[in-house]
């Protein structure tokens, strides 16, 4: 994937999307859709932020009510469209997420009796013999599980590059190995050439010092550095859902919030304070090769230090190991980094009368990135107000 600079794709640009992440290729998709010319523009050859170091995950069930679950379910329809015509697995199995002490059950129970109820989320609770015949009964040990019929499974790493082949294909252009400079009023200068754009939308990860640092540094924004690893089971374990485990609840917002999830947070720290200390909860996403991806940590700061933590790793086997009930081969280990610790869990920033910068300030990109596209690219369009967490309500 070269760069493609005539003086032909300079003449005229109706979206500038600088960064190929998925809310790039977000918005690439949302404007090409629409009829418009796009060019995206990346530093890199290829993605490999945020947006092919994680879980995969299109995860509806954890998500807040409110304008977070609404683009999670937009986003969800529009993956599985995707999926389709990019090639790429989109596996519907769906999530469970289970709990394994009387804390954690409470907290699954209140989510069905009250938040699914109002908020019309699609989940269901195992236990008994549902929860005993999953799999076989592999994980009877557990006291429930909660059955998120919603979430999807991408493998980002295969899922990411082949929706860039597919916007190729509709025409975006993409100039990759490409640093923009600098971006003001519909003016691009890049190691590529000066453009030109009606509209250019950034979307620079948790780079915050190459674009508008001085407005970005008004937000006193953070990056969030995580560890994950790839694995392999050490006996034939034919995964097709996610798996997450009470630790979870008191970290996705769809859980959190509710006064049973106290009780999760106060058994976690008087048993396993390490947990909370390394912002620990499990995280298994099985990939379409039989793998397993798993983590993760979070360490909050400026920068994220490059130095893993073998503690970290082995805490999050264990559990893996713990929670599956089976033996796992280290594959693979990483980092992954994503912005963090914004003004809410996005931001769509108007800089000028063509420039707008949108950042997620959480790591759920995949599950709610190419909505946030969609919608930003629609109030650009209509003239509407940009997506504001904040305010909106669905």
């Amino acid at each position: 994937m070269g760069n493609t600079n005539t003086n032909s794709n300079k003449d005229h640009i109706d979206v500038a999307v600088v960064g190929a992440g998925i809310l790039g290729l977000a918005h690439a998709f949302a404007a090409v859709k629409r009829g418009l010319r796009v060019v995206v523009f990346e530093r890199s050859s290829t993605p490999i932020g945020a947006s092919i170091r994680n879980f995969g995950m299109g995860l509806v069930t954890g998500q807040p009510p409110g304008i977070m679950l609404g683009l999670a379910k937009q986003s969800r329809a529009l993956w599985l469209h995707l999926a389709q015509r990019a090639n790429f697995s989109a596996r519907e199995s769906g999530t469970l997420l289970f709990a394994r002490t009387a804390a954690e059950h409470a907290v699954l129970e209140e989510f069905m009796i009250v938040r699914a109820r109002q908020h019309g989320y699609d989940a269901s609770l195992l236990e008994g013999a549902q929860l005993d015949t999953l799999y076989g009964g592999r994980f009877r040990h557990h006291r429930s599980a909660l059955h998120g019929t919603q979430d999807l499974q991408l493998y980002s790493r295969e899922a990411v590059p082949a929706l860039v082949c597919y916007l190729q294909s509709q025409g975006v252009q993409f100039h990759f190995n490409t640093l923009v400079r600098e971006a003001r009023d519909g003016h691009l200068s890049t190691t590529a050439g000066e453009f030109r754009a009606e509209r250019t939308i950034v979307c620079s990860g948790h780079d915050y010092q190459t674009l508008f640092a001085d407005k970005l540094g008004e937000m006193n924004l953070k990056v969030c550095r995580l560890q994950m690893l790839r694995a392999a089971p050490k006996e034939r374990l034919p995964l097709t859902h996610a798996v997450l485990t009470g630790l979870s609840c008191t970290h996705y917002g769809a859980f959190s919030d509710l006064p049973s999830a106290a009780g999760v947070n106060a058994e976690i720290e008087a048993q396993y304070p390490v947990l909370n200390r390394h912002g620990i909860h499990l995280l298994v996403s099985p990939t379409p090769y039989q793998e397993l991806i798993i983590g993760d940590s979070h360490y909050y700061g400026v920068d994220a230090p490059p130095f893993n933590n073998e503690e970290i790793d082995q805490l999050m086997i264990g559990l893996a190991e713990e929670t599956l009930g089976v033996k796992l081969n280290v594959l693979e280990r990483w980092q992954g980094v994503y912005g963090s610790k914004g003004p809410g869990p996005f931001s769509a920033t108007t800089v000028d009368g063509k420039t707008t910068v949108v950042l997620m300030h959480t790591g759920i990109g995949m599950s709610v990135g190419l909505a946030l596209g969609e919608r930003v690219i629609g109030a650009l369009l209509d003239g509407a107000k940009l997506p504001d967490p904040a305010v909106d309500k669905n």
